[in-house]
């Protein structure tokens, strides 16, 4: 088994917390679910929010599916002009038998125009 790293975005509807828990859990269960990743093979999880999302930790998210134990850090995301607002992002470290070319990143709920380049 490799370190591999799965991203992922989600456009939040408002900066409500159960809104943005909701949109990070989702987020988060599609990102393990595609990519087969058992919660003993988590390494780490990185949350990033844009600065107009203040009302949660996305990280509580994680923690409320049981996830508690594996180390967990939120940031705020950079604030570039003209960037999209409200998006949470996710970075999940995992260990796996996939290939690079095998990992799946998702986008959901407007976020999938922030990759192009990926399916």
């Amino acid at each position: 088994m490799r370190l591999r790293a799965a991203r992922g975005a989600i456009r939040v509807p408002s900066d409500d917390g159960d809104e943005l828990l909701g949109a990070t859990e989702r987020l988060l269960s599609s990102i393990l679910e595609r990519n087969a990743v058992d919660p003993d093979d988590l390494v780490s999880i990185l949350f990033t929010a844009t600065e107009d999302l203040r009302s949660a930790f996305p990280a509580e998210a994680a923690r409320r599916m049981g996830l508690g134990r594996v180390p967990l850090l939120c940031a705020q995301e950079i604030p570039v002009e003209g960037s999209m607002r409200s998006v949470i992002r996710v970075l999940v470290h995992f260990h796996s038998d996939r290939t690079l070319d095998e990992v799946a990143h998702v986008y959901l709920d407007g976020a999938e125009s922030l990759r192009d380049d990926v399916g």
